[in-house]
């Protein structure tokens, strides 16, 4: 079942003053399924953080549409935006985006909180997931007393609570330490095969890698796509290497 659709995305940023305008992004089109893993990898300014914000509602097209479950999120009007993200997206940042003054479990509960549930019912859903990320004993921690593995399990808890459509992860690895990294990408791993649709934006060959596919993008374009299929982890590491190199070198793709 198709759960996202994107059809011919164009995205042009304008300067204040109408004289310079940057297009980020030319005729995006395809589709994500229910339960898949799809990481987007590309150069700085290719296009691939306008296309997540967009994917967001955190930004608008110039012109195309996209599509969750059927609904043009392009259209929802800017009051319904914060109660559309709440209830369908979930999110994990490079910098987590924890609060400071806040525990783990009060910025675990935080987007329940503002779509106004009770205490029991937040408790309820945080325990299973809190045991099974591995963090139910840190719970009453302030972010800066835990390590940042822990900061970005407590980060994934967040998203996770709100039982979302879709996870969009920014870079997620980016701050970890090569342990931390694994182990967040096993966790994925694990969320993704209990049928969680899973979006990534990501510079790492080994976190794309852990993806079903992989789209690549170049000059605000998809310059070529990976599936997984039956591939082993090392040789889809290979293929995504290859590819990136290609892109980055000027290479045409394949076809």
């Amino acid at each position: 079942m198709v759960m996202l659709e994107v059809n011919n995305l164009k995205k042009v940023y304008t300067s204040r003053f109408g004289g310079n305008k940057v297009q980020a992004l030319t005729d995006v089109s395809f589709s994500v399924e229910e339960g898949e893993f799809v990481a987007f990898m590309g150069e700085s300014g290719s296009g691939k953080t306008t296309l997540l914000n967009i994917l967001a509602s955190l930004d608008r097209p110039t012109s195309g549409y996209v599509k969750l479950m059927g609904e043009d999120i392009t259209a929802i009007p800017d009051s319904r935006l914060a109660a559309f993200r709440r209830e369908n997206l979930g999110f994990v940042f490079q910098d987590f985006n924890l609060l400071d003054t806040f525990s783990l479990m009060d910025n675990i509960f935080l987007p329940l909180v503002l779509s106004g549930r009770n205490y029991a019912q937040m408790k309820v859903r945080l325990n299973p997931i809190a045991r099974r990320l591995g963090i139910d004993d840190i719970l009453n921690k302030f972010p800066y007393e835990v390590s940042g593995g822990q900061k970005q399990r407590a980060a994934v808890a967040r998203a996770l609570i709100t039982d979302p459509k879709l996870i969009l992860a920014d870079e997620p690895t980016g701050a970890l330490d090569s342990k931390a990294s694994d182990n967040l990408l096993n966790l994925f791993d694990e969320i993704n095969g209990d049928g969680q649709t899973i979006l990534m934006v990501t510079h790492s060959v080994k976190a794309a890698s852990h993806a079903k596919r992989v789209l690549f993008i170049k000059d605000g374009r998809i310059f070529h796509q990976i599936y997984r299929g039956q591939m082993g982890f090392e040789e889809m590491f290979q293929r995504v290497s290859d590819t990136l190199t290609l892109l980055t070198t000027g290479g045409e793709k394949d076809e």
